[in-house]
């Protein structure tokens, strides 16, 4: 069993950054994709972003531009870095990590809120 903790959320004006952090406790290189989600409450939970064990990325349309992920194998972590925050960026993000033989896993959890 492999634990995903994130971190780096909070209350933030719109216009401003944050970095959110999954910290694995277990290698991440194995896994194929490491991904960020979002669920606002009321809606569904949806991709933000992903990067796979390559290095290659995918952004949603609505952050694309805005948002970076990033993987650190040697911290066993993947960051989301946010800028240009919006108030439509409230939601509570998740990290989930995929790998072969149906390992899928995913973190608790944390919350951004953009409002002035």
């Amino acid at each position: 069993q492999v634990q995903l903790v994130e971190s780096g959320g909070g209350l933030v004006q719109p216009g401003g950054s944050l970095r959110l952090s999954c910290a694995a406790s277990a290698s991440i290189f194995s896994f194929n994709v490491m991904n960020w989600y979002r669920q606002a409450p009321g809606k569904q939970r949806e991709s933000v972003a992903s990067i796979t064990s390559g290095g290659t990325t995918n952004y949603a349309d609505s952050v694309r531009g805005r948002f970076t992920i990033s993987r650190d194998n040697t911290k066993n972590t993947v960051y989301l870095q946010m800028n240009s925050l919006k108030p439509e960026d409230t939601a509570a993000y998740y990290c989930r990590a995929l790998g072969g033989r149906g390992r899928d896993y995913w973190g608790q959890g944390t919350q951004v809120t953009v409002s002035s």
